[in-house]
């Protein structure tokens, strides 16, 4: 059965033109040529190309397509090691949500007291250099958190170093958590600008129901996209 460029692109209302793009990243086989030179596709495109679509939602476009290069090529191990990283991450973006839940239920509302100035940052306070290592992150991080509005560290008025009071470190946690589970600077400290002005956890709790959504959502879609993956395999050599 000969079908066109047409024929794949109707069915999921692309252009003809996206079909050869496609094509051309590797993301289908390649097509066969008419004597006049036209593309000719096989119902195997087809499949590839409903493997692709069914691949981004639940993948990405960048990995989908990765995955399925390694597919046309033959390489079905490649194929499913990027198909178990990505499975990896949202195991771990899982554990993030569960740990951003567990910090908010342990938040503790008062802010620290100014530190006293004197030879260290004080009780239940840290510098940026110890902060940044307990988090894994490097100081360069949160200054550009701090320049985005996500924290505001004090200064000690001896040394003129930034310094992080308890619920400093809440901010910082809290944003470092939502960084992870794929928040924008900006959507941060909105967040961490409600839950300052009530005075607790609740304005996140919508937060981490889209949040958990997401997840869900994906992992459905990581579902879809494993049968549609599991009929291009099995057509292939079709």
């Amino acid at each position: 059965m000969r079908l066109r460029p047409i024929d794949l692109a109707r069915e999921h209302g692309l252009s003809t033109q996206a079909v050869r793009n496609y094509e051309e990243a590797g993301f289908l086989p390649p097509a066969g040529r008419s004597p006049h030179g036209y593309r000719v596709y096989a119902p195997r495109h087809a499949v590839a190309l409903r493997a692709f679509l069914a691949l981004i939602p639940a993948h990405g476009h960048a990995t989908a397509g990765a995955i399925m290069r390694a597919v046309n090529d033959g390489a079905v191990e490649e194929a499913l090691r990027l198909i178990d990283e990505s499975h990896a991450q949202l195991a771990d973006d899982r554990r993030t949500l569960e740990a951003v839940e567990g910090a908010l239920r342990d938040l503790a509302p008062p802010r620290e007291p100014e530190p006293e100035p004197g030879p260290g940052p004080g009780p239940g306070v840290t510098f940026i250099g110890p902060l940044a290592r307990r988090l894994g992150i490097r100081p360069a991080t949160l200054r550009t958190w701090e320049r985005a509005g996500l924290i505001t560290p004090r200064r000690d008025p001896r040394t003129g170093y930034r310094v992080y009071t308890s619920a400093d470190m809440r901010d910082v946690l809290l944003a470092h958590q939502l960084r992870r589970g794929g928040y924008g600077l900006e959507q941060i400290a909105r967040v961490l600008e409600r839950v300052r002005a009530a005075g607790g956890p609740e304005p996140l709790q919508a937060t981490l129901r889209e949040w958990r959504d997401r997840l869900t959502g994906r992992g459905l879609a990581m579902l879809a996209g494993a049968a549609a993956l599991d009929a291009c395999l099995g057509r292939r050599n079709g």
